[in-house]
């Protein structure tokens, strides 16, 4: 990752442009803004805090097996916040809660959903590259397939799932409103929406398997080099990693 950390740094404050709530109690999270080594940082003040859900029962916030993510962030945060974003309120609703339960289950990680969010920009916008969207379960119709993966332009990598998944016996393609490539999504695979199957194709699932597997490289995604890591483990080329920066700065730094 030295290439990465010549060009990028990463500079951490706490909480959301409006403040992103666990259902009940003010949940803090470390955002990721991040810039070239030739341009103005970016503010470092912490926002405003973070708004409140309907209850305010700490114990509300906990998800129950066979809940939905989406439950855990506040609508009223989530609405606002998509509005301003130019998200879809379907995305934005699993970014926030991928990063709230992943917040719960590893709180050192430190994950703020505008990393999720900029991955999600730039793998898919959102679940609705080429024609494709977002439907009220959070499923992307049509299918979300990447290019064959077969070293022409991008790294070759043969199947691993006998096109079960993204439907080449040949190759691997990246599938899904994130991306996975289907060997990671089997190590990964969650079940965000609570409906008792891991699927790719479902943003709540696929946001909660990114925000799993970002944690999961150094455990933290806190500081410079761990935050870049991540990213360049999702995908090592230098220029997503300056594109997903971008967009993880400008949500992170949204009025």
């Amino acid at each position: 990752m030295s290439r990465l950390r010549t060009t990028l740094w990463v500079l951490v404050a706490v909480a959301g442009a409006s403040g992103l709530a666990l259902m009940g109690t003010a949940a803090i999270q470390w955002m990721t803004p991040v810039r070239s080594v030739v341009a103005e940082p970016p503010a470092t003040q912490p926002p405003a805090g973070p708004t409140l859900g309907d209850d305010d029962d700490p114990a509300s916030a906990q998800r129950q097996p066979g809940s939905s993510i989406v439950h855990l962030a506040d609508p009223t945060w989530v609405r606002e916040t998509a509005t301003t974003a130019g998200i879809p309120e379907r995305s934005m609703a699993a970014y926030a809660g991928a990063a709230l339960a992943v917040q719960q289950r590893q709180p050192q990680c430190g994950l703020g959903w505008n990393t999720l969010a900029a991955i999600g920009h730039v793998e898919s916008e959102h679940g609705t590259i080429d024609g494709s969207a977002l439907d009220p379960d959070g499923v992307a119709s049509p299918a979300i397939i990447g290019v064959a993966l077969d070293g022409d332009g991008v790294d070759a990598i043969r199947d691993t799932d006998d096109g079960e998944l993204d439907g080449d016996p040949e190759w691997d393609r990246a599938i899904g409103p994130m991306q996975f490539i289907p060997a990671t999504w089997e190590l990964f695979a969650s079940d965000g929406n609570g409906d008792g199957i891991t699927d790719p194709h479902q943003i709540d699932d696929s946001a909660l398997a990114a925000a799993l597997y970002l944690c999961s490289v150094s455990g933290t995604v806190a500081d410079d080099a761990s935050w870049i890591a991540a990213i360049g483990a999702y995908n090592s080329s230098i220029d997503y990693n300056h594109r997903v920066a971008a967009a993880a700065t400008h949500f992170a730094t949204l009025p």
